[in-house]
């Protein structure tokens, strides 16, 4: 008989185990969507098909920027292959306060409340600072959540209800 010992498994992780990605064909790929280049989710802005010699494949070539950087990110794949494709959400929610360490208090629709989000550099921290505490004027401000990572990506004045 087996021995018990082997059959007994630890399992680490309790995640409902949602994949942070989805493989796609390239050649499925389309301009504005999203694509996995060098382990980084990015938006594609630009892609082009080449035709190849005899036996060849047809090549796709991909330029995208870091949804989260916006650096700039180029891939060149056989159309046949795939490509991995991230999960990509977006969520509004209603700004709360902005801490004096730079991170942002929002609350979503059904109460409940987030306060690992920073405050992003650039026009888009600019605009949310103003219409906050320049204008106080009710604020929310969209998130963008992919492989793990977040940022704010675009705030609008809140409808009064």
């Amino acid at each position: 008989m087996a021995d018990d010992a082997q059959h007994e498994h630890t399992f680490e992780s309790a995640d409902a185990g949602a994949s942070t990605t989805f493989p796609m064909q390239c050649s499925a790929l389309r301009k504005n969507g999203f694509v996995v280049i060098k382990n980084r989710p990015c938006k594609i802005v630009d892609m082009s098909t080449s035709k190849t010699g005899k036996h060849g494949h047809a090549k796709v070539h991909l330029t995208a920027l870091d949804i989260f950087t916006g650096k700039k990110l180029e891939e060149l794949c056989p159309s046949t292959h795939n490509m991995d494709v991230p999960n990509v959400t977006r969520r509004e929610y209603q700004l709360i306060d902005i801490s004096d360490d730079g991170f942002l208090s929002l609350m979503s629709d059904d109460g409940d409340t987030k306060d690992d989000v920073k405050v992003p550099e650039g026009e888009v921290g600019d605009k949310i600072a103003k219409m906050f505490k320049g204008e106080e004027k009710d604020t929310n401000v969209i998130v963008l959540t992919s492989m793990g990572e977040e940022v704010a990506i675009d705030a609008k004045e809140a409808p009064r209800s």
